[in-house]
């Protein structure tokens, strides 16, 4: 079994790899814990060692209302702080569990078994929580990792088309910040990735999550190289703002953001143009959808005002040269408003 530890100031996380079932994947040394899961994990694992609580599928539940019901089922449980919440999901289920634990009696253990290429890449590592407010993505949220990150990637054999894909937007996102050769692969081995060659995505899986080992490792709390990680977010989350939260998936909106990034660095001279048509053409090749029609644009460009990664009231865009090589940037409105339409 690969592993590996993440060492966060706060506590470290060990991350785990399963290369099959488990009957110790849902279990903790501890005598109490619980489990959630959502509409789309509840049936994953029909032997549950620990009272369960099931919270409906989808982004618009990611919200006080969700963390409000959890809060008042833990307490019907009899939690104290000593409790384990275990989380079982994608990037939603781990967020949102994540945050109740940091919060619940001033904070609890927490155990996340991811279930979606999205959530074992990027959102389960970090220690970052967060559940969106005012429809704004992830604007209410704490730094609160976890004691470990189960990842299991034969559950992505049951996955939908459309969510492995979005999990694939950020593990692209990856090779393009640091790992030549996860960018290798990703570029060469795409049919093998498309039809999960089990070697061939166990090795994505594995590369994406070094590489955000090293950035959270020199960055824990975002205060600077951290942010490298949010290559193409800003636009993203403006879009899935944008789409009410339930048009377009979140890899969905980061791979349209991630060619946007490299649109608006080849229009202020910062970005080798071919370097942006070869991401672009990678993104195409995998089938992402980046020819997406914004109807209202200044509504989108307020969503970017907005975004929770500004600073001294300003949104700092992340932009690369090439491969390897990102940078933060302002960018003018007319630049913005010529990207995006």
């Amino acid at each position: 079994m690969r592993e590996f530890t993440v060492a966060l100031p706060q506590r470290n996380t060990h991350v785990l790899f399963f290369p099959r079932i488990a009957e110790n994947i849902l279990m903790v040394e501890e005598s109490s814990a619980l489990l959630v899961f959502d509409t789309n994990t509840e049936n994953l694992f029909p032997d549950k060692p620990f009272p369960h609580y099931t919270i409906p599928a989808g982004e618009q539940f990611k919200c006080w209302d969700t963390i409000r019901d959890l809060s008042a089922w833990a307490l019907e449980q009899g939690a104290g702080r000593d409790i384990t919440f275990i989380a079982v999901g994608g990037g939603v289920v781990c967020d949102m569990t994540a945050f109740l634990a940091s919060v619940f009696m001033r904070g609890t253990g927490l155990v996340l078994v991811p279930s979606t290429l999205l959530a074992m890449v990027d959102a389960a590592l970090g220690g970052k929580t967060g559940i969106d407010f005012e429809g704004y993505k992830n604007i209410l949220g704490t730094f609160f990792p976890a004691r470990e990150v189960r990842v299991f990637p034969r559950l992505l054999e049951s996955l939908p088309e459309r969510e492995y894909l979005g999990g694939l937007a950020e593990a692209i996102k990856h090779g393009l910040l640091m790992d030549n050769d996860l960018f290798g692969l990703l570029k060469n081995q795409r049919k093998a990735v498309l039809r999960r060659d089990p070697e061939t995505i166990n090795e994505v899986i594995y590369r994406s999550v070094q590489v955000k080992k090293w950035f959270i490792e020199e960055d824990p709390y975002e205060n600077d190289i951290r942010g490298h990680l949010n290559l193409g977010h800003t636009f993203a989350h403006a879009l899935e703002t944008h789409g009410g939260f339930s048009k377009w998936t979140h890899g969905e909106a980061v791979a349209w953001g991630i060619d946007k990034a490299m649109k608006a660095g080849v229009m202020i001279g910062l970005t080798d143009p071919g370097y942006a048509e070869e991401v672009h053409q990678l993104l195409r090749e995998y089938g992402f959808g980046l020819d997406i029609e914004v109807k209202d644009p200044e509504a989108l460009i307020m969503a970017m005002k907005n975004d929770k990664k500004k600073k001294s009231g300003k949104v700092r865009f992340i932009l690369q040269k090439r491969q390897g090589d990102t940078r933060y940037a302002d960018l003018p409105g007319e630049i913005l408003r010529r990207v995006i339409v």
